[in-house]
């Protein structure tokens, strides 16, 4: 089977098209899975070049969806046909995360889905969404997950909130679709003015460059009547977190995901401490998440926003498009 493996020690031109045999037929417990698509995260790029270190000759991709082949003995849950999407954290099927949860991501801590054909327990699996194409499922497992964690899992949103989403990436264009959704009012930041046109089409209902107007929290609760925003899905990092407590109501809810500004940096202790706000750091979610969110997704008919797909021949330069910055939404592999 065609397979992309990663090179140590990393990095875009160390991706390689490779064959290898293929996983045969499923055993107990187990089902074989004819892989379509899968997607790009921030997750993957850190490992594709070389910031998280792997092993080598690694298969990236956290992500994939596809069609169940084969069932092994005892999987009832799936049957050939049926269309599946993969989980980030196999081993963390519900329940709060323990220690040991991240044992074994997709595409860095064991093999991922950038091959034609997986052969995995089914619990591996859930199904995808009804009437979604392989690369729009294939969006759910990272960043469609963390979105909807940061909503309703952690921010526990209702109709009437206001939520802050930042950027034009996966997670922030999927969790601007959910929350306006579920009746929440939105606001978005961007520093591109054509980026910040489509988040208007899109339902946000404010749209702020967080370039020109450096004090956008101040600006957020300007636009809310002094009260600020009740859920903030966090993706800078340190850069972006002291105006988002800024832009936090009283009692409000931080979901921290990101890293794309740095890995540490100054809090405005006093400020969070004043405004009782809750920070809470997020990394996907569980299998039971994941079902739940299926369920959801096949009630309010979102679609996923993919901004180009990419022949899996071509994942290098699918992951060159990530680096440019000027995707909007999801970068998809289809296969």
């Amino acid at each position: 089977m065609k397979t992309i493996q990663l090179n140590a020690p990393g990095g875009i031109e160390q991706l390689q098209i490779v064959q290898r045999d293929d996983p045969g037929q499923p055993g107990q417990g187990e089902i074989r899975v004819r892989l379509h698509a899968s997607s790009l995260n921030f997750h993957d790029y850190l490992v594709v070049t070389g910031k998280i270190p792997n092993a080598d000759k690694r298969i990236p991709m956290a992500d994939g969806a596809g069609v169940v082949e084969a069932v092994g003995t005892g999987v009832d849950e799936f049957k050939p046909g049926d269309c599946v999407v993969s989980c980030f954290f196999p081993w963390w099927q519900e329940g709060a995360p323990v220690e040991g949860f991240a044992q074994g991501v997709p595409g860095d801590g064991m093999d991922g889905y950038a091959r034609e054909v997986a052969v995995t327990p089914a619990h591996w699996f859930t199904g995808a969404p009804c009437g979604y194409s392989h690369a729009e499922a294939a969006t759910l497992t990272t960043a469609g997950l963390t979105a909807w964690r940061a909503l309703v899992v952690d921010g526990g949103i209702k109709a009437g909130d206001t939520v802050l989403v930042m950027g034009t990436g996966g997670v922030s264009i999927c969790a601007l679709q959910m929350a306006r959704a579920m009746g929440a009012q939105v606001i978005a930041t961007s520093s591109s003015g054509a980026k910040m046109d489509r988040l208007k089409d899109m339902g946000a209902d404010h749209v702020l460059n967080y370039k020109t107007d450096k004090n956008w929290g101040e600006r957020v609760r300007d636009l809310t009547g002094g009260r600020g925003a009740d859920i903030i899905v966090e993706v800078g990092g340190p850069g972006s977190l002291p105006q988002s407590i800024r832009a936090v109501c009283v009692g409000g809810h931080i979901s921290l995901i990101g890293v794309l500004t740095g890995m540490a940096g100054n809090v405005p202790t006093a400020e969070l401490m004043y405004r009782q706000a809750r920070i809470q750091g997020l990394t996907v979610g569980s299998r039971r998440h994941q079902l739940d969110m299926i369920r959801a997704l096949e009630v309010i008919d979102m679609r996923p926003v993919i901004d180009r797909c990419f022949a899996l021949d071509d994942i290098a330069d699918a992951f060159r498009h990530q680096e440019s910055g000027n995707h909007f939404g999801k970068i998809c592999l289809e296969f």
